[in-house]
């Protein structure tokens, strides 16, 4: 059992997530995710939404979430790098710290929780968006439409100048054949979510999914 009669340090914070990581693992499930390419050197097999309920019960021994996030950033553990994601302060994960993580990314999955838990949250949000989905790099794309996707479901519709530069970008990944099929797909998830921000939208991307459908 846990002493918490007293705060734990950084380190001892470290240890306890990993105890508490240990309980929940599953050996299928992390086998399962190594021959899909998962190539960490620890991957307890735990799906997000049982980490996220990890995430609340954390808060009994957690003193700066700040750090102990950038320290379970560094880890070579995949439950530890989503971890930081989901308990990471969005008022406190700085713009060249993104940019740092972004640069650090491996997985999909990481994308996902970055965008779901920090970039789709932050005041740069769109800013970043816009130089990802720019990137030379396939993973850093899919995180801006990761990211464009939650802002837009959040009814966050793109101010006019930009309105053109998000629909140009998106029909090229769109007819991009060289594009992974992830990425397109994501790209596609996102348009519909714009299309849902008002008729203009809607009629915007419908010239898109028709120049799709007969190239």
């Amino acid at each position: 059992m846990m002493d918490t009669t007293s705060p734990l340090d950084l380190p001892a914070q470290l240890r306890e997530v990993k105890r508490m990581l240990r309980g929940v693992m599953s050996g299928p499930v992390s086998a399962s995710m190594r021959r899909q390419g998962l190539a960490y050197k620890v991957n307890f097999g735990v799906d997000q939404p049982r980490l996220i309920t990890l995430a609340r019960e954390m808060d009994d021994f957690v003193t700066d979430a700040h750090a102990l996030s950038l320290a379970l950033w560094k880890e070579d553990i995949r439950e530890c790098r989503l971890l930081a994601c989901i308990i990471m302060p969005p008022e406190t994960f700085a713009e060249d710290m993104a940019a740092e993580w972004v640069l650090q990314l491996r997985y999909a999955e990481e994308a996902q929780a970055l965008a779901m838990h920090l970039l789709s949250k932050v005041p740069y949000a769109a800013d970043m968006a816009f130089r990802l989905i720019a990137a030379e790099i396939p993973l850093q794309r899919l995180l801006g439409w990761l990211v464009f996707g939650r802002l837009f479901a959040q009814h966050k519709a793109p101010a006019e100048r930009d309105n053109d530069e998000i629909l140009d970008h998106l029909t090229a990944e769109l007819h991009d054949a060289a594009s992974p099929l992830e990425l397109r797909r994501t790209a596609l998830n996102t348009l519909n979510k714009y299309m849902e921000l008002g008729t203009r939208e809607e009629a915007y991307g419908m010239r898109i999914l028709q120049a799709l459908q007969n190239p």
